[in-house]
């Protein structure tokens, strides 16, 4: 079977693309399946965030260009800066994946935490896009990293 251990920032063309929401680009080892058919096995040394616009180098010496697939996700603004910051930490403080800029937070649907959200002053859009979510302070976009031990807080 073909693999794959090399993931690639810069390169001048690719030979096919992959085509992955944000969950399923988030990988160590994995069978898959390009947008064209080309199959071959992921093998990395550890899992991370496969960054559209990077590109898979398969063993035979093909490139699958990787792509952000939409998903359906809030687009949230604040009132002020500050304001967007204390909705940052909301968020934040309930363990969601969120994507900040200076605008706005994009984070997945949930009708529960829209109407939080709402309640807090906030302007929630209904969005189609890719998501590239914050790395949290274990672990950057690239690599999700829990190598902290902490009396009474578990992930598990």
């Amino acid at each position: 079977m073909i693999t794959a251990n090399k993931i690639l920032a810069d390169f001048d063309t690719a030979d096919d693309t992959i085509t992955l929401d944000e969950t399923d680009r988030h990988r160590r080892r994995m069978k898959m399946t390009s947008d064209g058919g080309i199959e071959f096995l992921l093998e990395l040394e550890q899992a991370r965030l496969l960054l559209s616009g990077e590109g898979i180098l398969l063993n035979d010496g093909r490139i699958i260009g990787i792509v952000a697939a939409p998903e359906a996700l809030y687009r949230v603004h604040g009132r002020s800066a500050k304001h967007l910051l204390q909705l940052a930490w909301q968020i934040g403080n309930r363990h969601l994946p969120a994507e900040i800029s200076k605008e706005h937070i994009l984070i997945r649907r949930d009708h529960v935490i829209r109407d939080m959200l709402e309640g807090l002053g906030a302007q929630v859009e209904e969005i189609n896009a890719s998501f590239n979510p914050e790395g949290g302070a274990y672990g950057d976009k690239r690599g999700h990293h829990h190598h902290h031990e902490t009396k009474g807080h578990s992930h598990a």
